[in-house]
């Protein structure tokens, strides 16, 4: 045996043990693999170049041998992910440190089943057409989601359904994502493979060397998903007769899947058995329990502001500031649109007496 120090020094990693084998190549723990012939003697450590391996044998002498091959070692972080955007509608009236605690939650959850990765998250602000009692002017909500997602790099706002003249269903917002994302997606894959416009069409990845080690990437199932994140009280406002419609909720749990998280009085688990809809796609239906409990709800916040009470560190501080400066919240605001029947009801309730009139 030569000298394992002569040849090529060594990392100072953890050693791996392995056992000897006939046959094709083993693995104990992801990393190189060598074929069976080679000496298998117990503790070995990668050299320097990672192209070779140095060994000890049973006698205590040094010993080093080089791989033939690095093959790919079938993990879960190896095996194919979704990717997934998790976007929230609501009305984030105002949005709270809940709401961003949700996606949070949901991120560590996905991640957890080793089966996706969230790759963004999507703050949708509901238009002033939902009419809902107390609902102050979007471009306030856009603009306070907007400061408490100001330094954070993986959650954004979106101003679409916001700025829609009419009230938009929840399954057309998911659309309309789902949409752009495959948009964007297809012009990043056909830009990935040409070099820019004006040279020669050619392949911008060089062939690859057959004697060079690359590591192996996470592989992805193709366009990301975009998923609906919300709570349980959400979940449960599908039973509400009217504010939804069967196929709406159908096309929700179906096509795009919901990450709910539960939190005090809220109980996603009855809401799912006490619908045939949600029932049947339940394996679409991710529940995450918060084990921290965090009651923190817009209606809370807008009722300290009323009685002119603290909501520091309930709301991020420039949201809180943002409210305090343009006094956002009173007697007078949460009376807005009192009496006025909630969008998707009178839509819903409309298309209800119509289809019966029908019948």
């Amino acid at each position: 045996m030569v000298p394992a120090a002569s040849l090529c020094k060594t990392l100072s990693i953890q050693r791996i043990s392995l056992v000897k084998v006939l046959g094709p190549p083993v693995l104990k723990q992801p990393g190189l693999l060598r074929t069976a012939y080679q000496p298998c003697w117990g503790s070995y450590v990668p050299c320097k170049t990672g192209k070779c391996w140095t060994t000890t044998d049973n006698t205590g002498s040094s010993g080093i041998f080089h791989l033939e091959q690095q093959l790919p070692v079938l993990t879960m972080a190896n095996s194919e992910k979704t990717e997934v955007v998790l976007l929230a509608c609501g009305s984030f009236n105002p949005i709270t440190n809940m709401h961003l605690r949700l996606f949070e939650l949901a991120r560590d959850y996905m991640s957890g089943t080793g089966k996706y990765k969230v790759i963004k998250g999507v703050i949708s602000p509901v238009g002033d057409a939902y009419r809902k009692k107390g609902l102050i002017p979007a471009h306030h909500r856009v603009i306070m989601a907007e400061l408490a997602t100001k330094h954070l790099d993986w959650v954004e706002v979106d101003t679409w359904e916001s700025l829609q003249k009419d009230w938009v269903e929840t399954v057309k917002v998911l659309r309309h994502h789902q949409e752009k994302l495959a948009a964007s997606w297809g012009q990043q894959q056909s830009s990935l493979g040409l070099e820019r416009p004006g040279r020669k069409r050619k392949w911008a990845e060089p062939r690859p060397d057959p004697g060079q080690k690359k590591p192996v990437e996470p592989k992805t199932k193709g366009v990301p998903r975009v998923t609906l994140l919300c709570g349980a009280d959400f979940l449960e406002s599908f039973s509400v007769p009217n504010l939804w419609k069967r196929e709406d909720i159908t096309r929700i749990v179906a096509d795009f899947g919901v990450v709910c998280i539960t939190r005090t009085g809220s109980d996603g688990l009855r809401a799912i058995y006490e619908s045939d809809v949600l029932w049947e796609h339940r394996s679409n239906i991710h529940l995450v329990n918060e084990w921290v409990t965090n009651d923190i709800s817009s209606t809370k916040i807008r009722r300290a502001l009323r009685r002119g009470q603290s909501i520091r560190y309930l709301v991020p501080d420039p949201v809180r500031e943002y409210i305090e400066k343009h006094d956002l919240y009173s007697s007078e605001s949460e009376d807005r649109n009192a009496g006025v029947v909630l969008a998707p009801l009178q839509r819903n309730t409309a298309g209800a007496q119509v289809e019966e009139a029908r019948s």
